[in-house]
């Protein structure tokens, strides 16, 4: 139980009026006691290609010039034995019908992220989420989805999700990662590929996973776990 898992979380399109179809979900973990190592090479990475240590890795920042940066950061990521990623899609958000559940888009949004986070927390562990701040009315929410998450887990003393907390990505290296990450599902699930950049990063995660990035994988899948949701419960077997 003394081993600690931080979690960072990002999500794409998450809005109900954006314009967008599709809305991704995304986790990153590692252990705690390899974050800052991680974060320090990640500021390597930026120093190895004359980027500012104030530059924010994002997703909608790739282009042409800065696609080695890229392609290099997700090789990291695949690199790192200890480090893995879990991705929520949600392939049509137009389809939604929140007042048939007596639920907002904000309720629905953190039901999401419940089951985004669900498969990643054991009962043998301890854990940190963190979640890129939105806004300050978020907070009790926030604690909503610790309390969801704890009572699912029986960690009714709150020992096992130590702490769940808004935190600026950018500030942390790893925040900015899961952005790429969770940029990449996002964008090939709307099926973008107008920017050679980003169709190059996709491609990459494509090789080094063996996936086509549009099917559920396996539920005990670490390294790069995507689920793909239906509100008529398919896709819930990778819940």
């Amino acid at each position: 139980m003394n081993t600690i898992i931080n979690i960072y979380c990002d999500e794409s399109c998450h809005l109900l009026n954006d314009g967008q179809k599709a809305m991704v979900l995304g986790a990153l973990w590692c252990f705690k006691l390899k974050a800052a190592k991680h974060n320090r090479e990640i500021a390597l990475l930026k120093s190895k290609y004359r980027l500012s240590p104030f530059f924010e890795i994002k997703w909608t920042k790739i282009s042409s010039g800065k696609r080695d940066f890229y392609l290099d950061l997700v090789n990291y990521f695949f690199d790192q034995r200890t480090m893995g990623f879990r991705a929520w899609v949600i392939p049509d958000k137009t389809i939604l019908a929140h007042d048939d559940y007596n639920q907002t888009h904000d309720d629905w949004y953190y039901k999401m992220y419940f089951y985004l986070l669900r498969n990643l927390i054991s009962t043998e562990r301890k854990y940190h989420v963190y979640l890129d701040i939105k806004d300050t009315r978020s907070r009790k929410k926030l604690q909503n989805l610790r309390e969801v998450l704890s009572n699912a887990n029986y960690d009714f003393s709150r020992q096992i999700i130590e702490r769940i907390q808004h935190v600026h990505s950018h500030d942390i290296g790893l925040m900015q990662l899961v952005d790429l990450l969770t940029g990449a599902i996002s964008y090939h699930a709307r099926g973008f590929t107008s920017s050679s950049g980003k169709n190059d990063i996709v491609e990459l995660i494509k090789e080094r996973t063996g996936l086509s990035l549009t099917r559920n994988t396996l539920p005990g899948e670490r390294k790069f776990n995507i689920c793909i949701w239906r509100p008529d419960g398919g896709g819930m077997e990778n819940a």
